[in-house]
């Protein structure tokens, strides 16, 4: 299939599969005499594998490692638990962080009166910080 194909099949766009190829993501596939890329079933679904990972927010050095576990036949299922083990320690750490950021924009916004004065307590917070 071409990259069209394989972009509608894999859930990834055309650029991103350039992209993913250049940076060594993804092996070059072969191509036409006319130098059209050419995907097979086992591309679109280490495409599929890719999306998925970004989907689950994954970088893509992490995506890398997962990659090669998943073609490494002989890998240890721990291996892939502590990635994942790890990967859900920083998103809690993100939420944390973002579930504080929002208190206190809320508390802000409560602390503004929203009229026509212009004093404003939530630019006051952002230029002392």
């Amino acid at each position: 299939m071409n990259i069209g194909d394989a972009a509608r099949a894999s859930g990834v766009t055309a650029k991103m599969i350039r992209h993913y190829e250049s940076i060594g993501l993804v092996k070059a596939p072969r191509r036409t005499e006319a130098g059209y890329r050419l995907y097979s079933e086992q591309d679109v679904r280490v495409l599929q594998f890719i999306h998925r990972g970004r989907a689950l927010g994954f970088s893509l050095d992490q995506i890398r490692e997962l990659l090669a576990l998943w073609e490494d036949k002989h890998r240890a299922s721990a291996d892939v638990r502590a990635m994942a083990l790890a990967h859900i320690a920083e998103l809690d750490r993100k939420i944390a962080e973002m579930a504080a950021m929002r208190r206190t924009l809320e508390s802000l916004a409560t602390s503004c009166h929203g009229d026509d004065r212009s004093d404003c307590p939530i630019l006051d917070d952002l230029a002392t910080q």
